[in-house]
């Protein structure tokens, strides 16, 4: 081959280039720098929070970027048959055209597998490779060196997507990780990387009342007074979006993401007085903050990236540590507050404020604070001799200086009794509180209740925990009091000689008395039935709150026979009790017409049969045999069955969707089933073979379907418990062609209960024998898509020199392009390498690619031809990605 020595030539058709010119959007040798990061776990978690962004870029010159831990390619897809890493480029695409809006150029897939919705933070933990995820965050923190981290909710919560809750805990350990250099020092020592001190990390939303319009950043109350929260009117005109209000200019956003459904999302409000704020709730700063309602849409950012008016110098820390989360009534305690400066400060002088009836001793008076050097001053806090436990009080510290302004901090402490009863907490929040006391962070736990589920006119052992806060040994009774309609055994348990700092529980045995009392979310109060432990100690008692959760439960009877499986009730087939399955748990309100089932159930010795008939008044999107699959998008029913009835997530039980049409006129359009986010997800013949659907969907007209299933015991991941087999049925109604339900009705009806199987019903199935438990491991999906095929991944780490997935970068000219020949048909490379590694190659038109190839390098130079599947339009790149012992790099050519 006869390589051209001419800088550029074009002719004739041709584009020769030789020693070619990379890509240089940001010729610094650093990575961009940054304002603003959010961080999060899918593709679109953003979203909310783009008109806020998009404001501070555009009046404030804000940068922000975002960091996605998945590319979200196990979620569903509106707009094709897209899955796996396809889906998840396709969702990368949509997320850079939707926070283009807001300015933001500069987005961080981490790699991680987006595997299926969960509400566990411990499964999602495994998946993603805990440590390798967090060290890539803080990786990317260190490189582009933002002041403010928004993440979202890492509480527990009811309903709270596991995904959403790691990406945030993730978030939060980053803040402390990237400013502490024994955290991951080989980024420091091997890859020159700097310590990074955050200044402040907020989680998104923030609950409480205020009016509407721009008085909406000054007339805030929180929901939770010792919560800090900031606003910013998202009714600001955009002069780069020619005037539109940011509102508006969030809905196009939003619109972008279309494979989730967000394609036809309304237009807000334009009237002024009825827009509302965004809301950021603080988890920590490290700086001073200004009064949450100072309004001016930049608050959360004041004393981070904007000084605030008469506060201190950018760069000063006024951080707030007390030496305990929990304080007793009357003891003191110690806090420090540590002051920090980029800039000398003279004539510094610290104070704490604590709220009316604590007293505050110690002096504060630092003097001279030189630069990036730490100041402690330390305080004694001593609470007063009436404490609520559990209440929460904030603790502020106010530094000084002789002309340099003055700033406000503050931290959280609780109160607690001398010893604290709890209810004993489900496996995935006694995880989180337990991560919440190794970071610190205990306040986080805020929200969430302690809740236990009993089946209906069942009993079951509810554990309370007990902790001596003292410092003295104690005895005591603990009581627990509960709603009528339940019993409790022995209502009052004695504990004895309960050593300081150390912990114990006593049991009770609670009966479900009133088998008439309603279950799920058809009780008072969205399902909860209130308890109170009443704990007493050396001198006092104090009383914590608690939930049951009253699940339904119904009794399968063994079947004489096998049913056939045809969609049709024979007689004497089903024989045991009509389950009504019409509770609505979410979504639109609907009357029964429109959505509304039963279910029947039977089984033999090898197999549950269940005969499900649902009413409905519109039929929804018909999907082809090949999207059987995702079921939250037209008509269809979700049946689950948790084996032992001790799963904490789905990874442990058998959830299966069943669609009662497809879109199959050569087969007679015949009903599918497919695995959803369970312990092995997929195609239903190949993931639960043996399985047998049968269905009959009326027509002329059309008023609901049938669906029938044999779902052989062999199919399950473990022995069933035939005393307390878990099971629920939920059914998704859509009337629309759009590929989106309105309402979710089923049996054991909660918020999230999709990702509950603590809370599904019981099921109990006399005279099946009990085998002993032989649990099958879950089987995760392995689609990550990755950034190193990513094209618009590599683009951007070309110039913002961020390597792809936040992975170690490898060396500068590990991987060049020395010669490059383009045609009408092809595209002619040598590639110089000086290591052994895989490289990618892509030609992209900036939209797609026009050509690519993976090759291993293992010699100085490797010749390719890369034929194209389209000519070159003006602006096309060749792009390629490198990757060698776990380190990564991205380098981009102009082509055109």
């Amino acid at each position: 081959m006869r390589w051209r020595t001419t800088a550029v030539i074009a002719m004739c058709g041709l584009l020769t280039l030789s020693l070619a010119q990379p890509v240089q959007a940001n010729p610094s040798k650093d990575a961009v720098d940054l304002d603003v990061m959010f961080i999060g776990a899918h593709p679109d978690d953003e979203a909310g929070q783009l008109g806020m962004l998009g404001y501070w870029n555009e009046y404030h010159d804000m940068k922000a970027g975002v960091i996605t831990t998945t590319r979200g390619e196990g979620g569903g897809n509106a707009t094709g048959l897209e899955e796996g890493p396809e889906l998840g480029i396709l969702r990368e695409a949509e997320e850079r055209r939707a926070v283009g809006w807001a300015g933001i150029e500069h987005i961080y897939n981490l790699d991680a597998l987006d595997f299926y919705y969960t509400a566990s933070a411990p499964l999602t933990e495994q998946v993603w490779n805990y440590e390798s995820s967090l060290s890539r965050i803080v990786r990317v923190l260190r490189m582009t060196r933002p002041e403010v981290i928004i993440t979202m909710n890492p509480s527990a919560t009811q309903g709270n997507h596991g995904n959403h809750q790691e990406a945030a805990m993730l978030a939060v350990e980053a803040f402390y990780a990237a400013a502490d250099p024994a955290a991951f020092p080989e980024q420091i020592t091997e890859e020159k990387l700097k310590p990074w001190r955050v200044s402040r990390i907020f989680q998104s939303g923030g609950s409480g009342s205020s009016s509407t319009g721009p008085a909406c950043e000054t007339t805030f109350t929180p929901a939770r007074p010792d919560n800090v929260i900031f606003g910013t009117w998202q009714g600001y005109e955009s002069a780069r979006h020619d005037g539109t209000r940011w509102n508006q200019v969030t809905t196009w956003a939003r619109r972008e993401y279309v494979s989730q459904g967000w394609g036809g999302s309304a237009d807000p409000s334009s009237n002024p007085a009825n827009i509302n704020c965004n809301r950021l709730t603080l988890i920590d700063s490290r700086t001073p903050y200004p009064d949450p309602n100072v309004g001016a849409g930049t608050a959360a950012l004041q004393g981070a990236t904007l000084r605030a008016p008469g506060g201190l110098p950018l760069g000063t820390e006024v951080h707030v540590q007390p030496e305990q989360w929990e304080v007793l009534a009357g003891v003191p305690f110690k806090v420090k507050t540590v002051v920090r400066a980029e800039q000398a400060i003279a004539g510094g002088k610290v104070s704490v404020d604590a709220p009316e009836g604590w007293t505050v001793s110690g002096s504060g008076n630092i003097g001279w604070i030189g630069p990036r050097k730490d100041i402690v001053a330390t305080f004694t806090v001593t609470p007063p001799q009436d404490l609520t436990a559990g209440t929460r009080f904030r603790l502020n510290a106010t530094l000084t200086s002789k002309n340099d302004g003055a700033g406000s901090s503050s931290a959280l402490v609780q109160a607690t009794a001398p010893v604290r009863g709890t209810l004993e907490p489900l496996p995935e929040i006694g995880n989180f509180r337990e991560w919440t006391q190794r970071h610190k962070v205990q306040s986080l736990d805020a929200l969430i209740e302690s809740m236990l589920s009993i089946p209906s006119g069942g009993t079951r052992d509810v554990r309370v925990d007990l902790h001596n806060h003292s410092h003295e040994a104690q005895s005591g009774t603990v009581k627990l009091h509960v709603p009528a309609g339940f019993t409790v055994a022995q209502q009052d348990l004695p504990y004895s000689d309960l050593q300081p700092g150390a912990k114990g529980a006593v049991t009770f045995s609670v009966t479900n008395s009133d088998a008439s009392l309603p279950t799920s979310n058809r009780a008072p109060n969205n399902g909860a039935y209130p308890v109170q432990i009443e704990t007493t100690h050396n001198g006092g008692s104090a009383t914590e709150p608690g939930v049951f959760n009253l699940v339904p439960v119904t009794a399968i009877p063994k079947a004489s026979s096998a049913p056939v499986v045809d969609g049709t009730a024979g007689p004497g087939e089903y024989t045991g009790e009509v389950i009504d399955i019409s509770t609505r748990w979410e979504g639109t309100a609907a009357p029964a017409e429109d959505i509304s089932g039963t279910a029947q159930l039977t089984f033999t010795d090898d197999a549950l049969y269940v005969m499900l008939s649902i009413t409905d008044d519109v039929l929804g999107t018909v999907l082809p045999a090949e999207d059987c699959k995702r079921p939250r998008r037209n008509d269809n029913v979700e049946f689950g069955i948790d084996p032992r009835g001790d799963s904490a997530n789905t990874s442990t039980v058998f959830n299966v969707a069943l669609f009662p049409i497809t879109k199959d006129p050569a087969n007679g359009n015949p009903p599918c089933f497919a695995r959803e986010r369970d312990n092995h997800q997929g195609p239903g013949p190949e993931t639960a073979p043996g399985m047998e659907v049968a269905s009959v969907v009326t027509s002329n007209p059309y008023v609901g379907y049938r669906i029938e299933a044999k779902i052989p015991f062999s199919v399950l991941p473990d022995a069933i418990d035939p005393a307390r087999m878990g099971m629920n049925i939920l059914v998704n109604d859509s009337d629309t062609q759009d590929l989106t339900a309105q309402t979710r009705v089923g049996w054991s009806t909660w918020s999230g209960v999709r990702a509950d199987p603590w809370r599904w019903g019981v099921a109990t199935l006399d005279g099946l024998a009990n085998q002993p438990s032989a649990p099958k491991a879950p089987i995760m999906p392995d689609t990550a898509a990755m950034s190193v095929n990513s094209p618009q991944t590599i683009l951007q780490s070309s110039s913002d020199k961020v390597a792809p997935g936040g992975w170690p970068a490898l060396p500068k000219n590990t991987i060049t392009v020395p010669k490059l020949f383009a045609s009408d048909d092809a595209v002619t490379l040598r590639l110089r390498a000086k290591a052994a590694g895989t490289a990618n190659v892509y030609v992209w038109d900036g939209n797609k690619v026009l050509a690519q190839k993976t090759v291993e390098v293992t010699g100085n130079n490797l010749d390719l031809v890369l034929p194209l599947t389209a000519p070159l339009p003006a602006g096309s790149t060749l792009l390629v990605s490198y990757e060698r012992d776990g380190a990564t790099t991205g380098v981009a050519y102009v082509l055109s």
